[in-house]
């Protein structure tokens, strides 16, 4: 039999050529050291959708491929432009009682092999060659994660390609409530590197593992730099650009300002660089908010707040006052984040040192959150001193200390 299969094989014309063909399509990959790519994977860690701006033909759908492999999950390509709204929205399918039980939207396949499979990575192409009413189907799916009636599973990961309009076919601007819903990034590749993969070789994709160590002060850290920059920038929370391709692309919303938040914090527990979480955090929030943020980062050198809750008396309090908000902000992150009697307390000598210094009204905010934290069983701290009159004032504690 199997000689026969052989002889069969020998004598098929395309047989050589598609041993040929799988050859040339095998490739291996290495380290590639590239923030496009480390940006990328660290918006994958955080579970946030991402969109790959590029020309045609430079390889978004083999990079996505070759994530997809890294990963170790499967690969679900839709190709946006050619399907219907209905495709994401749902098929309406009649039960046996419509008036009791309703009438339930039938998701497309490859969504349901994705929630057999539990994990998996979709791949929606060609965005920017969608019409407005698929787009809008769209939102649903990559805001909240449903296909018609099915629940995508957590552990799915979202991203998207999208040509210019100007080199798309029939492109479209994006509408400003799909686009703010991404972390866009600019898709392109050095000419090495395509001489590279020319050779079977392309740079791999890898998704940074979060350090659970790192978790609690990553979240405080991230929690207190976007804070205190809000704060210093309340002019940046919310700014749609007045022009439709800008509208289409990255912009500052709350919505975004809390995927920065995730992005800040998701680098500080993988030990991401800053040129690759610069790149994520830009793609988030635009160019002009995003480069702000990075330049505030830059200045603010945070102490880490679980370290001066271990040892609260041994630290200096911050001079420039952006700095000193940010850090009592991730001090009372980090003590919501591990909420303890000892670390509760250690928060309020760390609040008491701002109000010896002469900035009660810095530490005003903070000190309201940490009193919210306390458990009614707790004695109330000496550090809280400085602080009675405002925290009756706000109602975190009541009018009899």
């Amino acid at each position: 039999m199997n000689a026969t299969n052989d002889l069969s094989r020998s004598q098929d014309p395309l047989a050589a050529a598609d041993d040929l063909n799988l050859r040339l399509r095998a490739w291996r990959t290495e380290p590639g050291g590239n923030p496009q790519l480390e940006a990328l994977a660290l918006a994958v860690a955080a579970n946030l959708p991402v969109l790959l701006w590029g020309e045609p033909g430079i390889g978004k759908s083999a990079g996505m491929e070759q994530l997809a492999a890294g990963l170790g999950v499967p690969l679900e390509t839709v190709i946006a432009s050619v399907h219907e709204p209905s495709d994401f929205a749902g098929l309406p399918i009649l039960g046996d009682d419509p008036a009791a039980q309703g009438v339930p939207m039938a998701p497309p396949d490859w969504a349901v092999r994705l929630a057999g499979a539990g994990r998996g990575l979709v791949f929606f192409d060609e965005l920017s060659s969608a019409p407005p009413a698929v787009q809008a189907a769209l939102l649903r799916v990559v805001l909240e994660r449903r296909v018609g009636s099915l629940a995508l599973p957590e552990p799915v990961r979202v991203v998207a390609a999208a040509n210019p309009p100007s080199s798309a076919a029939d492109g479209w601007h994006l509408s400003p409530p799909l686009a703010n819903r991404f972390v866009h990034l600019h898709w392109t590749h050095d000419p090495r590197t395509v001489a590279r993969g020319m050779a079977g070789t392309w740079p791999s994709v890898p998704v940074p593992p979060v350090d659970p160590a790192k978790v609690p002060s990553a979240v405080a850290r991230a929690r207190g730099v976007v804070s205190g920059f809000l704060t210093a920038r309340p002019g940046l929370a919310h700014h749609l650009p007045e022009d439709a391709e800008s509208r289409g692309r990255a912009w500052p919303s709350p919505r975004t300002w809390e995927m920065a938040l995730r992005l800040l914090a998701a680098g500080y527990a993988t030990g991401t660089g800053l040129e690759a979480i610069a790149t994520a955090v830009i793609g988030a929030i635009g160019d002009g908010a995003g480069i702000e943020l990075l330049s505030y980062l830059e200045q603010l050198d945070l102490p880490d707040p679980d370290r001066v809750l271990a040892d609260p008396n041994a630290f200096a309090l911050p001079e420039r006052g952006d700095r000193q908000l940010a850090f009592l902000t991730a001090v009372v992150a980090a003590v919501q984040g591990d909420l303890t009697r000892r670390r509760w307390e250690a928060g309020w000598v760390v609040l008491g040192k701002a109000a010896d210094a002469g900035v009660p009204d810095v530490a005003a905010r903070a000190a309201a959150d940490l009193a919210a934290l306390r458990n009614t069983d707790w004695p109330v701290p000496s550090g809280i001193d400085a602080f009675l009159d405002l925290l009756r004032l706000s109602g975190a504690l009541p009018g009899g200390g």
